[in-house]
Formats: C-alpha cells, structure tokens, sequence
C-alpha cells in the first residue's frame, strides 16, 4: 500500500533557531533570555509566542510581524535552516513511491520560502493558506482534502505531542513521534507521545518503518 507520509515544519524539519534570534533580536532582548522563556512556556503547554507576551505584555504580534517584513527584516527560511536528515530522508520516502506532504502551523509567506526550497516532496500547505492551525479538527480535515488520501494511509510526523500526536490520531492518522527540539524532548516520555504508532529520533528511519 502507498502510504502519504505528511510533515510538520518547525522542529521537525526546519530548526527554530534563527526565527526566535531573529525576534529577540527585533525587540532589543538577549537572545538567551527569550530562549529561556521559550522553553519555559513549553514546560507549561502554553503557546510559545507567550514568551514575548511575558516580555512584552501590550505587544501586537501581527502589527510587529507586518513591520519587520516591511524594515525588510522578516521571516527567512533557507538550506541552513534544514536539519541535515530532511533531504535524504524525503528522498528515499519518495523513492520507496511513498507520497511526501509538508502542512503545518506555519504563515503564508513560510509557504512561500519551503516550496522555494524546492524539497523532495509532492506537495506544500500551511495553516496561514488554508485559515485554521493544529490541533483544530478542522486542520486535519483540510489534510485528508490535501493528501486526497483516507486517514489509515497518511502518516503524520511531528514533534509535538499535543498539536501533532493527539489531534492526528483523532482524525484516524498514523503517526511518528520525532524526538528533538524542545517539545520532541521534553515530551518524549510522555504517555501523550508513547500513543504515537512509531517513535523515531531521525527521520531517516522512516523509510524503514513496518508499514503494512
């Protein structure tokens, strides 16, 4: 059986570091300290993004996101963003004539810079395009619509065990658990992430998995 395998971006294929450098930076804050409270909010599952509300309390996240793209300073995605496992391990998805998809909570124009990327994969979405973000129900109705596959045929991949793992299985996908960034590690023994069907550390062993 072909299956689709579906991705998520950040911490999944794309590292984090840069996006929240780049905000620390905007807002004139040691890049440590908003790392720290990052990963403060995350042990809390909260929404990262309430680390700059901690620091910033009045801060209006979309009028600061049209500013910076206007000062030329916005979101940035390039090869050095990619974690050094996602092209060959897409690649021999694709070979092995599985389906490769990337939907994910991501902007309009992160959108744009992935399918500049020209990656090894069919397809490309995110929740900026489609209007509604993980774990609403609703995102993942929008994936079968997306992968034109039923739900016992995609596998979903995330690190995320609440925006990923969870809502995933309720929609009846198959899912993999990738344990890095820090969600994949902090949540990596969580009962929530165990309920994944496979647990894997690098994308590479995809291809491996006993998909029957």
């Amino acid at each position: 059986m072909t299956t689709c395998f579906v991705f998520d971006v950040g911490e999944t294929i794309v590292r984090d570091d840069r996006y929240w450098a780049s905000w620390a930076d905007w807002l004139n804050i040691p890049r440590h300290t908003l790392s720290a409270l990052v990963g403060a909010v995350v042990a809390q599952g909260r929404d990262n993004a309430d680390a700059v509300r901690l620091l910033r309390p009045d801060i209006d996240l979309a009028v600061e996101y049209a500013a910076r793209e206007a000062a030329g300073l916005g979101e940035q995605l390039d090869e050095s963003d990619l974690y050094p496992d996602v092209r060959p391990a897409l690649t021999a998805l694709r070979e092995a004539g599985h389906r490769v998809l990337i939907a994910a909570n991501q902007t309009t124009r992160a959108a744009e810079l992935l399918r500049e990327l020209d990656l090894p994969v069919d397809a490309i979405s995110t929740s900026g395009e489609w209007g509604v973000a993980k774990p609403a129900p609703e995102f993942f109705a929008r994936l079968l619509d997306f992968a034109g596959a039923s739900p016992n045929e995609i596998v979903y991949v995330g690190d995320h065990p609440a925006n990923d793992i969870v809502p995933a299985k309720a929609a009846g996908l198959r899912t993999a658990h990738i344990r890095r960034g820090p969600w994949g590690y902090l949540w990596a023994d969580d009962p929530v992430a165990a309920a994944a069907d496979w647990r894997i550390t690098t994308l590479t062993e995809l291809a491996n998995l006993p998909i029957e």
